[in-house]
């Protein structure tokens, strides 16, 4: 029962409706038998300051950060980790002795489902990422620091895949390099890792990111969009021989990396996983 002892977590957004966060983490408490809850806030964009100095005075014990907000956070936060400040960005915040820490879970849940789900580890592997988002920072400079031995970036903006890689070379000091349309056959062709990390996938009837044809039994094909769980890449990539992960696996490790911050307990990863899926069962549903 929530009582002036509750321990407060959340997640700040705009909007908030969608996510998935609160089932996962207040079923993950439950099971721990710990006196706290998880609640969503929607905050709007010109309210974020406000919203940031709050967390110390009303008390809240951490709190996860999404869409719009991750890169606009920073500035009200006093201390970044090194990961956070190489991806630019912020999802997770550890308030501690009074100061709000900023990390970054997204890639490093990535990393580990990859390690924990197909075995595989990123150390000398050839990456092709496609897309050149928030969610490819993340993954790419994780990758980088995990040791890939190079990655190749491919947007349909190809100035944005230009500049991240740019960033991936210089901060991470990683070989990494923006490919165009016409070379992504040949990056495909030579990559160990394929990761979509664009939305192409959310919508039924989506066209694939890359054509089918450049997939072979010898890549291991991740997709980030985790709702449909199978989505028609990693249909196309299991009949084409390839080895998939589903990305809902970085969606369940980068909260149970953010609970591990909060609490300092070991997250109840199979109680987490499965709240994940009751509640993608039941959106498909409704």
């Amino acid at each position: 029962m929530i009582s002036g002892k509750t321990a407060i977590y959340g997640i700040f957004g705009h909007p908030v409706e969608h996510t998935f966060s609160p089932g996962m983490h207040n079923s993950a408490f439950r099971k721990l038998g710990l006196n706290a809850c998880y609640v969503p806030f929607a905050v709007r964009p010109e309210s974020l300051g406000d919203a940031a100095r709050s967390i110390i005075p009303l008390g809240l014990r951490g709190l996860n950060i999404t869409v719009p907000h991750k890169q606009n956070v920073i500035p009200y936060l006093d201390e970044l980790t090194e990961d956070a400040k190489l991806i630019g960005a912020v999802n997770t915040i550890e308030v501690k002795g009074g100061r709000l820490i900023g990390h970054n879970t997204d890639g490093r849940g990535f990393i580990r489902s990859l390690r924990l789900e197909t075995g595989i580890s990123p150390k000398g592997k050839s990456v092709l990422i496609l897309g050149a988002g928030g969610a490819s920072r993340a993954v790419s400079f994780s990758l980088a620091l995990a040791g890939a031995r190079n990655i190749a970036l491919y947007d349909v903006d190809r100035k944005k895949a230009n500049a991240l890689a740019k960033d991936i070379r210089s901060r991470a000091g990683a070989a990494c390099s923006a490919v165009d349309r016409d070379s992504l056959s040949e990056a495909a062709y030579g990559a160990h890792i394929i990761v979509n990390a664009t939305p192409l996938g959310l919508k039924k009837g989506d066209p694939l990111p890359l054509p089918r044809e450049v997939i072979n039994k010898t890549h291991l094909v991740c997709d980030l969009v985790y709702n449909p769980a199978r989505t028609a890449l990693l249909k196309t990539a299991a009949t084409r021989g390839a080895s998939t992960l589903q990305g809902i696996g970085m969606l369940l490790y980068q909260g149970v990396i953010a609970f591990e911050i909060w609490t300092g307990m070991k997250a109840p990863v199979g109680t987490m996983h499965a709240a994940l899926k009751l509640q993608m069962a039941h959106r498909k549903n409704n």
